[in-house]
């Protein structure tokens, strides 16, 4: 599995999972609502189960996740998710989890690429999270679940990207950790990495089409820049 990188003139990321630590946030919350049953876990500790509760709804989730869109409906819950957000993490100033070594990532790959962000999340949830951590000026562009008719795993977020840049959809790289991300690019004519650092599984990823595996986002440096 390898990149043909003489192709490759602007990158696009996904959040979740890629550039946002979404498990480890979603294993937190769950283990905090354990809480009050801790003395049924050893050592009155809820988190190994809360994470392998987590990693256990993952695969069925990641299947779910193009439903919506085929319906035509997730643009309306885009919005429903960035109200909830709004009233629950709204509530917590740094609500958002960075994935290690993600901001000194984009910093190098901004010096080579142009940047954006593709993904399915809500408008306004993902500017939070932006704005969180002061990423917002690596990018170029940045396309949510509604700046288009169709989000991934339909090309168009990708292709309004590449649009946004100047390149052509197929001089694109995808960065993203479920099957939607993969299948998005392969739609677009673009490349595609997924990161094992979020909600997908290799085997998954390998037979959606990616070009490339890799186990951290931040991995990508060694492979676009030192090559």
């Amino acid at each position: 599995m390898t990149l043909d990188l003489s192709r490759i003139r602007a990158l696009c990321f996904d959040v979740d999972g890629t550039l946002s630590d979404t498990d480890d946030q979603f294993v937190h919350k769950v283990a905090k609502n354990l809480q009050p049953l801790k003395f049924l876990f050893p050592n009155n500790d809820p988190h190994p189960f809360a994470r392998r509760f987590v990693m256990t709804v993952e695969s069925p989730g990641n299947f779910l996740f193009g439903i919506p869109d085929q319906l035509g409906f997730d643009s309306t819950l885009a919005k429903m998710g960035d109200s909830l957000y709004a009233l629950g993490l709204g509530k917590d100033p740094k609500p958002f989890l960075l994935i290690q070594g993600v901001q000194q990532m984009l910093a190098q790959l901004g010096e080579a690429y142009p940047l954006a962000v593709v993904s399915a999340r809500g408008e306004r949830s993902t500017g939070w999270f932006l704005d969180q951590f002061e990423l917002r000026h690596y990018f170029r562009c940045i396309a949510t679940a509604q700046t288009c008719r169709y989000t991934k795993p339909h090309p168009d977020p990708i292709e309004w990207a590449a649009r946004q840049i100047g390149v052509a959809p197929h001089e694109c790289l995808m960065i993203g950790d479920t099957t939607v991300d993969i299948l998005a690019a392969k739609a677009a004519g673009a490349q595609s990495v997924g990161v094992l650092c979020g909600f997908g599984e290799k085997d998954e990823l390998v037979e959606a089409g990616a070009d490339l595996i890799l186990e951290q986002t931040a991995e990508l440096v060694g492979e676009l820049i030192t090559h």
